[in-house]
This record gives structure tokens, C-alpha cells and sequence, in this order.
């Protein structure tokens, strides 16, 4: 089976890696006073490394030894027209783009880290610019402040960026759903720019270690760790108050959320009498129905469970450039999935039309 000529694929959740950055992006953008601290790439006994603060953090133009990798796209993704090359060879249309500063360019100290985020806004600004309607590169909001990350965010929109990343796991601010954050979550509701959050860990016991049974045992619970996420987003009202707010988990999978989501109405039934601060007036269920989304990439219990998650709520990645990407067979991975058993219509939403409807992305016939 293959998918017709004129099925437009937008892939949900691929990836702006460090190693394909180029390297002179922090250096040229961050503010002087910052640069010698900000990242730089310089040559080692081993290569090209990037350095941050004085720490080697990654190598420069290939990934670290022990991590899935049956490709070399070296610096290819890092450059407009060789990453479109790549998505036109792959048969997909456009795609929305998570950066290395939530992900991958951890910094500890804070002001450090949203300088470097800031600097890297306008870079993906930038880059996205050479292809407006293809490429979607999701600006990341330094997490640590509050005050900070409503700036930032209102900025960005001003750039012309079509949703925002925070993240729970880098800086020891509230999380995302505390009272602290309304004015963030307002800020998203004005603009209306979907927010995002990405698995980056959460774990308590199990820690990542390439080339140990280690790694595995990670990634293959990582992404469940958005359940706190995800409920606390919901029974806080945050995303009740505010219905213009998308709130997209990125590569959190389909498989758990049906259990989760309707433990949360259950939970809501029985403890609901209790509640003396705040009580949503929606069950999850509605409020997931009409606010989450999240993105999956090879799943097959997921994909059977669709009908439950909501075939409007779901978007399709190829999680391109990863090594474990469906890359430069993303079209014939779809077409053989489960996904096209549930027929054209869901499909067509899943791949294609509910992304275009969160980002506003424009293509032919839609």
C-alpha cells in the first residue's frame, strides 16, 4: 500500500539537535557581555566539541558515541535548504521543529540559559523565515521566571512564531500550572500561540546512560513522565480558564493517555466534593477534547486506542533527524501503519490537517 500522490504530510515533533547547529549561532546573537560564557564550537583531540561555560557539553556536527544513530546528516538540518532537500526526499510537506535549548543545551545557571534561549529565538526565527509555510521552528521560553517567560513569549509572537516550548525540568522555578504562572498562560491566551512541552526526563530512579541497559530502560518510560504535566494542567483550571490555549505534549506517545485521561475524570467524581480552592466545571475528558494535543512517531497499541485519545487531539512525527526516524520513508511508514486502517479521513487528520489547524500551516487544496 502507498499513500496518493497528493496526501500532504506535516510532521508534529522533529528536531533542531545541537550538533547540526551552526556554529557560530550563540557567538554571533548572544549579547558581549555574554559571549564567553555562551556556547562555541572549538576543536579537541576528538573533534569539533561545542563548549558551554566552559564545559564540554556535546561534539559539534556528529552525535556522541553510544547514542541510536544509522544516519549522518552532520550540519544538514542546521541549514534551510539542505533540511528542506531532506523533507522533499521524504515526501513531507512542512514541519514543526523543537530546539536544543529544552532538550538538549542544558545550563544551569539561569541567566545564562535565557540569554542563550533568546539568542536562539531569533536564529529560528530566521531560519524559518527562508520557507514560512514549511518550516516551524517552536522558539524555547527560558522556564526559570515567570516575568521572563511572558516577555518572551509576547516577543516571540511579534517575531512571527507560531507556538512557544517551556519546560518543567530546567531552572527550580513553580511548575508550569501554579498560581505563579497565570500571567504566562494569559500572555498565551492573548496571542494565542500553542504552548508546548517535550519529554525531557521526570524520571526519579532511572537515569540515562548511552551504551548501558540504562538508556533503553529511559526512553522507553520518558515519555509517561508528562502525566503530572498533563493533570496538573488540567485540575489546576489552567487550561479550563483559558480555552484558546493549545497545550501540544511532544513525543509523549498515545499508548497511556487513555487510562490517565479517564482516571482523571474518575478522580475528579470522587474526590470533586473535597475540593475547597478550585474545582474545574468540565470533566478532563472535555477539557483534553478540546485543549491537548500530543504527537506521537511508531506506535501500535496507540494507534489501536485512537478512537479513545480523539482522532483530532493526535498529530504524526517522523522525528526527523533521530536516528530512529521513519526518514526517507516517512510515507511508506505511514501507509503500512495501523493508522491506515482506521481509513483516508483520520489519516488525512492525523498527518496533515490537525497539525495545519494548531499552526496555521497553509497548503494547497486546504
Amino acid at each position: 500500500m502507498s499513500l496518493p500522490n497528493d496526501q500532504i504530510l506535516i510532521s508534529a515533533d522533529d528536531h533542531m539537535d545541537i550538533h547540526a547547529m551552526p556554529p557560530d549561532t550563540w557567538q554571533q546573537r548572544l549579547p558581549k557581555e555574554w559571549r564567553d560564557r555562551g556556547p562555541r564550537v572549538e576543536q579537541t583531540d576528538d573533534g569539533p566539541w561545542w563548549i558551554v561555560d566552559g564545559a564540554k557539553l556535546a561534539p559539534s556536527g556528529r552525535k556522541p558515541a553510544g547514542l541510536i544513530e544509522t544516519r549522518q546528516h552532520g550540519l544538514r538540518p542546521g541549514q534551510p535548504d539542505t533540511r528542506l532537500a531532506d523533507m522533499d526526499e521524504d515526501g513531507v510537506f512542512a514541519q514543526v521543529i523543537y530546539g536544543p535549548t529544552t532538550t538538549q543545551l542544558r545550563i544551569s545557571d539561569p541567566e545564562l540559559h535565557a540569554q542563550c534561549a533568546i539568542a536562539y529565538n531569533d536564529w529560528a526565527a530566521d531560519f524559518q523565515n527562508v520557507a514560512p509555510g514549511r518550516l516551524v521552528l517552536l522558539p524555547d521560553i527560558p522556564s526559570h521566571n515567570v516575568e521572563i517567560a511572558t516577555r518572551e513569549l509576547l516577543r516571540c509572537a511579534k517575531l512571527g512564531h507560531k507556538g512557544a516550548i517551556v519546560s518543567d525540568t530546567i531552572g527550580k522555578g513553580d511548575p508550569i500550572f501554579e498560581d505563579s504562572w497565570a500571567p504566562f498562560w494569559d500572555a498565551a491566551q492573548e496571542v494565542g500561540m500553542p504552548i508546548h512541552v517535550h519529554l525531557t526526563g521526570g524520571t526519579h530512579s532511572l537515569k540515562m546512560k548511552p551504551g548501558s541497559w540504562r538508556s533503553p530502560a529511559f526512553v522507553a518510560v520518558v515519555p509517561m513522565q508528562l502525566d503530572e504535566t498533563l493533570s496538573g494542567m488540567i485540575f489546576s483550571g489552567t487550561l479550563e480558564k483559558r480555552p484558546r490555549v493549545k497545550f501540544v505534549m511532544g513525543e509523549a506517545g498515545l499508548g497511556w493517555i487513555p487510562y490517565v485521561v479517564e482516571r482523571l475524570d474518575h478522580e475528579l467524581h470522587k474526590y470533586g466534593p473535597k475540593i475547597t480552592d478550585y474545582k474545574i466545571s468540565m470533566l478532563p475528558s472535555e477539557i483534553f477534547a478540546r485543549q491537548v494535543y500530543t504527537t506521537y512517531e511508531d506506535e501500535q497499541l496507540g494507534l489501536e486506542l485512537l478512537p479513545r485519545i480523539g482522532v483530532d487531539n493526535v498529530m504524526w512525527a517522523s522525528d526527523y533527524p533521530h536516528g530512529d526516524s521513519t526518514w526517507p520513508e516517512s510515507r511508506k511508514a505511514v501507509a503500512e501503519s495501523p493508522l491506515a486502517q482506521h481509513g483516508a479521513e483520520v489519516l488525512r487528520k492525523v498527518t496533515c490537517e490537525n497539525a495545519s489547524r494548531v499552526y496555521g500551516i497553509k497548503y494547497k487544496g486546504s
